[in-house]
Formats: C-alpha cells, sequence, structure tokens
C-alpha cells in the first residue's frame, strides 16, 4: 500500500485480546486484525501489518508486557494515550494518572455521542464504567466503577474451589438450572446482568438523571439482550474513541 496522508495504526491492547485497526484522514477503515493478547509479540505484530505504510501508531494498553512488545514493533512511530490527549473533555477525577488507557478511549468515544449525561460500559475481563457530564458545553468526565468480567467471575469459581469445572458462557440460562454446570452460567450470567443494572441504577441517583448509556466490549452484546438498562452497543466504541485522540495528535 503506497503511503496516504495521515495513515494511523490504532491498537485497543486489552487483557484478553489485541485489536488492530487503521484510520486515512482521520476517518476509521473498516479492517480489523484481532490476536490473543497471550500470543503478542513484536514480530507478530510487525508481520500482520507488514502490507501498510503508516504514519502513527496511537495505543490503547493495559497490559504493560504487551506494550512493551507494542513499542519495540513500531519505535518511535508509538503514541500511548493519555487524558491530556483529550482536549474535547475536561476531567475531574482525583486520580487522573491511574486512569487506564481502554477507560480514556471510552470517555473520548462517547464524547463523540453528544448525549449527556452518558456513561460507557466496556464489558470485558473487567468491567468498567465511565460517566461524562456536561458542563458549560464540554463534555466532563465525573468518574466510575470497575468491577469483575463475565470471565473473571466464571474462571474464579473453577480457580479457586476444588470441585467447579471450567464453563463456557453463551445464550440465557434458567436460573432454576438442573446441573452444576448449568447453576454456575446462571449464577455468573444473572449476576453479571445484576451487577451492571444496579451500578446503572445507583449512578443515575447521583447524577440525579438518567443517563444515556453505551456498551461495549466480547460481553456487551449478551448482557444488553438481559434488559439491564442499556440504550446501544457500540463494539467499536474504544476504536472512535482512538481515533479521535489520533485526529487530535500532532
Amino acid at each position: 500500500m503506497n503511503k496516504a496522508v495521515d495513515f494511523k495504526l490504532l491498537i485497543d491492547n486489552s487483557n484478553t485480546r489485541t485489536k488492530l485497526m487503521f484510520s486515512c484522514g482521520g476517518e476509521l477503515l473498516s479492517e480489523q486484525i484481532i490476536i490473543p493478547t497471550c500470543e503478542l509479540t513484536a514480530s507478530k505484530l510487525r508481520r500482520v501489518v507488514s502490507a501498510y505504510d503508516f504514519n502513527q501508531v496511537v495505543v490503547s494498553s493495559v497490559v504493560p508486557s504487551a506494550a512493551a512488545e507494542i513499542s519495540e514493533a513500531f519505535g518511535n512511530l508509538v503514541h500511548f494515550i493519555k487524558p491530556s490527549d483529550v482536549l474535547f473533555v475536561d476531567f475531574e477525577y482525583d486520580g487522573i494518572s491511574t486512569l487506564g488507557a481502554d477507560r480514556i478511549a471510552n470517555i473520548a468515544g462517547c464524547a463523540l455521542y453528544g448525549r449527556f449525561p452518558c456513561v460507557a460500559v466496556d464489558l470485558g475481563t473487567a468491567i468498567t464504567f465511565d460517566v461524562l457530564s456536561e458542563r458549560d458545553g464540554r463534555p466532563v468526565f465525573v468518574g466510575g466503577s470497575i468491577a469483575p468480567g463475565l470471565s473473571t467471575m466464571s474462571q474464579s469459581l473453577s480457580q479457586k474451589t476444588a470441585l467447579l469445572p471450567s464453563i463456557s458462557l453463551s445464550g440465557i440460562p434458567r436460573a432454576l438450572a438442573q446441573n452444576t454446570v448449568g447453576a454456575m452460567q446462571s449464577g455468573c450470567l444473572f449476576g453479571c446482568a445484576g451487577l451492571v443494572r444496579e451500578l446503572l441504577h445507583v449512578i443515575s441517583d447521583e447524577l440525579g438523571s438518567r443517563p444515556f448509556v453505551l456498551a461495549t466490549g466480547g460481553d456487551a452484546s449478551l448482557i444488553f439482550n438481559m434488559n439491564v438498562g442499556i440504550d446501544s452497543v457500540d463494539a467499536l466504541l474504544t476504536f472512535k474513541g482512538l481515533n479521535e485522540v489520533a485526529r487530535h495528535l500532532l
């Protein structure tokens, strides 16, 4: 591919999967490359993007060892996002230095919707809730919550007990399960749904109004179908935020 003006590689490096997309002239392209994070190496990264000629790599990473591989792969082209990159959002958050890059990207993506107050719920290995309000016509990040994700719940049961097996989670089970695997699936899935529903309820109370709720992450569609208070699922929310941050970078 010939080098295009402002052709960027965007990387969403999470605990389970590392996803890559491209942006050309500020527009997010449709192609997506997925690598299990446990298999991520600098050589594999260079190999999977060898057909592309990009001028910057913008990264959201929550895995330090993977971040090191990304840095090794692309050198001085790499920019790891930080709150100060999100020029179009004000941050009212005491622990801003500890704010995860995935949350920063989701905050940026949520702000693009222009509906306030709003909550970005990322349903992955962890479940993050990031809340935006509005003040003087500008989005303001006012805080959020972090909880264990669905896969984390299910894995902890098998890892922390002697007899409970590993389980898979797909579809909505019966609450009155008839076997141990079904009981674990029921407890994890309805427990996760209840967690999301309750946190959104408390967030609404603290805001004083019901927010617009966007969900993303691997379990977003599954939990959305359980009527927990999510308004819309946007599988590309993190990438939309990454792309918007990239557009503002020099």
